[in-house]
């Protein structure tokens, strides 16, 4: 690949593992293919998380942490619900 090329697939691929540009997005400003930027971010070594791995746990990480919020506060409101009736 020449210099200016690597320049270019490095900057794609940092906007998608720091900035959350989906390799849709980045396809279509950069006018490469999708496998192209799949080819650039997956890889074979055991033990490494490819970017897109990463940023599909960090999602749902996230989804997560959300979903124990609000489980939390219900369970709070129910449990101040049942003191007040006497339980």
């Amino acid at each position: 690949m020449a210099k200016q090329g690597y320049k270019i697939a490095k900057e794609i691929i940092n906007k998608i593992r720091h900035e959350g540009l989906s390799v849709t997005e980045a396809a279509t400003n950069y006018g490469i293919s999708n496998r192209t930027i799949y080819a650039w971010l997956g890889t074979k070594a055991k033990g490494v998380v490819s970017a897109l791995e990463h940023n599909k746990l960090k999602k749902e990480n996230e989804q997560l942490k959300q979903i124990i919020g609000d489980l939390t506060i219900k369970m709070s409101v129910e449990a101040k619900k049942g003191s007040s009736k006497g339980w």
